[in-house]
């Protein structure tokens, strides 16, 4: 790693930490006498996938482990009988007895509970006990559970549902990313196999980029941010990939109103290698073109989304996968005028992701696991508009075009050292080139043999971000169990380096059976930065780095928390409270965007501050026939910039006092499924005009006219109505002999609120004062859907 050749206090600061970790991680080594060791892998019986985050718990003495991120777990105890447990979510309980008197592996295989009414379970995949886990702020989502709740038009949405977690909330209707903790959307990060995804919507917002069909795993962390970890401020969604049958092919596919989807996967050679591929496409464009007049040309929108791998067990120490995915939204606008003259137009804009990972894993030995990953990842949108005319034999040509894209090479080392059922150590590092391109900007043309050009190209700026990191997961005794990591980075731009130490705890007591308290504390720096229009957003949005006038964002947060179960252990409450604050945020400053060519993106931005505090309840069932939550946050996030607002602290944007969610999911019957959700919102913080003047004004040739001017209140002074809605879904399924057909009939809205999406200032008339007016999006909207299972 490059910091290992810097000078100077933060280079032996970073040299010295690095070995000192190394050294915690061969230490245990010293404890291996007398001690064996029980690994392996634990997979789906029907399709050979390994299954992440199964607890496993000796039943003999109470402790226990779960598999890592790609199936694996490991045991080391001294010589001794062993009664295992193996649970997971929807699948059947599997128990082991072995008397471990040498070194053994062992892959286990879990069946799929046989019954509908096992497999709807909520929120959690993982059976480990929530009173147990050292983790807090953070929540697994089974694929079932987010199949389950109601979809806009039918399409299921993994970012939606978890707009339904208290401390989430979406921006409203119409704005893309979801916000956490007081965050903005540029400060989760988004991996999809281990790949950062840029931009996650399609439609501004209404939709994300995720199939939920080819996903096996999906993981938010809000907050005690494991070591591991490292590179935003807020949060971290963790989405993992099926990996493919390995026994048979098998699919699924949903027809909806606006969009279908099918994902196939299975054996290349049975229990060696796999593939899966899943691919989405809407045909809003094809369904509208028979309607439009085509003499005023044609326009249209579709997104489309593209997900493939592949996976090989090379041996049994030894596995490869090969991921990839794409995704692009496309506005265009075709017109053609053959009339007096000859004219032809096009307009676009378009927005996409491209994401590629390799990894490798392999056993070094039963106690040490592993990964290898390469990946590369770019995020870019464009604009472009184009107009040829010919009008009494002058032609006229005008292109222009505008392109803005981030792209990303990394390398990472992780490995999973575990030397007894008290340590789980993980260690690793990692290398990114960043390439920023915020805008470059391409203007041509061409008047009776005249041409006329611009070209203005923001610079592409590389930047090397290095980082390493160890945490440790340890038990300390029966009631107190403690995580504790740092994780070192550092960051190379344009000649200029910035470098972090990042602490990170969590520490869980457990005071009664049924109780448990938690707290954690993390420290995040993040290197990039997201430019954000206000208003109404298209996906325009820049990724730039720290550069020497821009330093990178800094937070610490803070959280205590509460656990119990109630109900004989079918229901889950909790209670969190956090407080975070964050620095070297950065704004446009007032009447800046990316629009502007005059000058380059770091000066026309200001930096300033913020924090973020509140209460999240979460109150959980997940099993029997009703399942479903309740979450509520009280929260508060403010902003001050020294050249916004006068200098003085306003509210955030998307600060919202009251956040409560309600998600019932009933199975009527063995193959009749009702579910609803019902979201009540304090309204976003927006700015509006206080006074309207009218002023006369002279002009250089004699005419004289008037000119309004408006006096605006304090940023963020005011708050649109508050938003709720409910959404209801009934989902009916057949078997047939080749598999299943799910039919499903939802309501987006179903009391038809008229939620405020956008305010203006309405122009009096003859004198009369001007009048506020709301534009509100969605009525109640009916779909339905057709899925398939083979």
């Amino acid at each position: 790693m490059s910091f290992f050749f810097l000078k100077g206090e933060t280079g032996k600061k970073l040299r010295l930490l690095v070995l000192l970790g190394f050294a915690l991680v061969w230490l245990p080594m010293a404890s291996y006498a007398q001690k064996f060791t029980l690994s392996g892998y634990v997979r789906d019986a029907k399709t050979g996938e390994n299954l992440i985050g199964v607890a496993i718990l000796n039943s003999i003495t109470g402790q226990g482990t779960a598999t890592n991120a790609y199936g694996f777990y490991s045991i080391t105890v001294p010589k001794d009988s062993l009664k295992l447990v193996f649970s997971y979510v929807g699948y059947e309980r599997s128990t082991m007895s072995v008397f471990l008197n040498k070194d053994m592996e062992q892959n286990v295989l879990l069946t799929p509970a046989s019954t509908q009414l096992e497999a709807v379970e909520i929120v959690n995949t993982r059976e480990e006990d929530v009173r147990e886990t050292t983790r807090m702020s953070t929540i697994n989502m089974s694929v079932a559970q987010i199949k389950s709740v109601p979809a806009l038009f039918g399409e299921v949405d993994v970012l939606k549902v978890l707009q339904l977690l208290p401390g989430v909330q979406s921006g409203g209707e119409g704005t893309s990313g979801f916000y956490v903790r007081g965050g903005g959307p540029d400060q989760n990060l988004i991996l999809l196999d281990g790949t950062p995804v840029y931009n996650a919507s399609h439609l501004f917002g209404f939709f994300s980029v995720f199939n939920a069909e080819a996903l096996n795993n999906v993981e938010l962390v809000k907050g005690g941010f494991p070591a591991r970890y490292g590179g935003r401020l807020s949060s971290v969604l963790d989405i993992s990939m099926k990996e493919g049958n390995m026994n048979e092919v098998d699919g699924e596919g949903s027809i909806g109103l606006i969009a279908s989807r099918l994902t196939v996967g299975g054996p290349i050679k049975k229990d060696v290698a796999s593939f899966i591929f899943s691919g989405r496409r809407t045909y809003i464009d094809i369904l509208a073109r028979p309607f439009m007049n085509k003499e005023e040309g044609v326009a249209g929108y579709y997104f489309y989304d593209l997900n493939g791998k592949l996976n090989w067990k090379v041996s049994p120490k030894d596995r490869l996968y090969l991921s990839a995915y794409t995704g692009y939204d496309e506005f265009y606008n075709k017109m053609e005028d053959n009339g007096s003259g000859r004219q032809n137009s096009r307009a676009g804009l378009g927005w996409g992701n491209l994401t590629s990972a390799f990894r490798w894993n392999r056993i070094i030995n039963q106690r040490l696991f592993l990964n290898t990953h390469l990946t590369y990842t770019k995020y870019q949108f464009d604009i472009s508009s184009e107009e040829e005319s010919t009008y009494q034999g002058d032609r006229y040509d005008y292109r222009l075009k505008y392109l803005s894209n981030i792209r990303d090479l990394s390398a990472k080392l992780d490995f999973d050292f575990i030397p007894n059922l008290n340590h789980y150590i993980r260690f690793g590092g990692q290398y990114v080139h960043h390439q920023f391109q915020p805008g470059a900007l391409q203007v041509r043309s061409n008047s009776d043999g005249e041409a006329d050009n611009l070209d203005v190209n923001t610079k592409k700026t590389n930047a090397q971000e290095v980082g390493v990191y160890i945490e440790d997961d340890v038990r300390l005794s029966e009631r107190v169990k403690v995580n504790l990591g740092v994780r070192a980075n550092g960051f190379g731009v344009n000649g200029e380096f910035y470098s972090s130490i990042e602490p990170r705890a969590s520490v869980r007591f457990i005071a009664t059976d049924k109780l448990s308290l938690k707290a954690s504390y993390a420290n995040m720096t993040q290197f990039i930065h997201l430019l954000t229009n206000s208003g109404i957003g298209l996906p325009t949005d820049l990724w730039v780095p720290s550069t020497e006038k821009i330093k990178p964002q800094r937070s610490n947060q803070v959280a205590i928390g509460a656990t119990r179960t109630i109900a004989d252990d079918k229901v889950e409450f909790s209670v969190e409270a956090y407080y975070k604050t964050m620095h070297n945020l950065i704004e446009y400053k007032e009447g800046a965007s990316f629009i502007g060519i005059s000058s380059n993106w770091d000066t026309k931005v200001t930096t300033g501050k913020g924090d973020a505090y509140g209460l999240e309840f979460f109150l959980h069932k997940k099993v029997g026939r009703t399942n479903g939550w309740i979450g509520y946050t009280l929260a508060w996030s403010n902003r001050q910039f020294a050249e916004l607002n006068q200098g003085k602290e306003f509210p955030y944007r998307y600060d919202r006092r009251h956040d409560f969610e309600v998600v019932v999911i009933h199975q009527l019957k063995p193959n009749l499924s009702l579910s609803a959700t019902w979201v009540y919102g304090t309204g976003n913080s927006i700015t509006l005009p206080e006074a309207r003047y009218v002023v006369g004004e002279a002009f250089p040739d004699g005419y004289t006219g008037t000119q309004t001017y408006s006096d605006y209140g304090s940023r963020n002074g005011y708050r649109m109505a508050a938003y709720h809605r409910a959404d209801i879904s009934l989902s009916h399924t057949k078997k047939k002999s080749w598999g299943e057909v799910v039919n499903n009939i939802s309501f987006y809205n179903a009391y038809n609120r008229k939620n405020p999406y956008y305010i203006y200032l309405q122009s009096g008339y003859d004198g009369e004062p001007g009048k506020f007016k709301q534009i509100s999006l969605f009525p109640i909207l009916p779909s339905v859907s057709k899925t398939f299972k083979f």
